[in-house]
């Protein structure tokens, strides 16, 4: 009857308690993981989300989506950008952003028949009584919230082609308003955002 094998295994548990970490190794280890583990949830709770919005009209009731989405979705910490494309570039722009017009044909909200609304004059009307709305209502205006979600980080981007097209001169913009801007750039910043809005 041999007594190699007993002594084998006494071997072999002699090493393995060797190659064992220590306590405080594994108290070292422990405290490493809980520090990485902490590291990625602070970067969870941190991480800025995006929303990204593209605005393509400029009458006054269609100025106020974009505005308000994107002012309200800043102060809830998003990383906002507006392209604005088309008609959308006369809400950037400083004089044409303070006489948008509201038209009184085709909307079916508007307390106007289409009939009386294809009078001349009407959008006029039409704009004052929504003008009148927004001030005994005491709501921002249209260059009051640009002001402010330019304040609150919020990128209004002007697209270049359109800026070309329509002739705009870019020192018409309101200050902060970031011109230059491609379609590919407004592509892949909504292929980077976890909100995506068309209006």
């Amino acid at each position: 009857m041999s007594t190699d094998a007993p002594d084998a295994s006494a071997e072999e548990l002699s090493d393995e308690s060797a190659d064992a970490p220590s306590r405080e190794e594994l108290a070292a280890r422990v405290e490493e993981l809980e520090e990485q583990l902490a590291a990625v949830a602070s970067d969870d709770e941190d991480g800025t989300k995006k929303m990204s919005i593209i605005a393509t009209k400029g009458t006054l009731d269609m100025a106020y989506p974009p505005l308000i989405l994107a002012s309200t979705a800043a102060a809830f910490g998003y990383e906002v950008t507006v392209f604005h494309t088309f008609w959308g570039l006369d809400i950037l722009h400083e004089e044409r952003s303070k006489n948008l017009k509201l038209s009184s044909v085709g909307n079916p909200n508007m307390p106007v028949p289409n009939a009386v609304g294809a009078l001349p004059g009407m959008d006029r009307v039409t704009t004052s009584m929504m003008e009148k709305k927004i001030a005994d209502n005491d709501t921002a205006t249209i260059e009051e919230l640009i002001e402010t979600s330019l304040d609150m980080g919020v990128e209004f981007q002007a697209c270049q082609m359109t800026i070309e097209l329509m002739d705009y001169d870019e020192d018409d913009f309101y200050d902060g308003v970031t011109t230059g801007v491609g379609a590919a750039t407004a592509v892949q910043d909504m292929a980077e955002a976890d909100i995506q809005l068309l209006i």
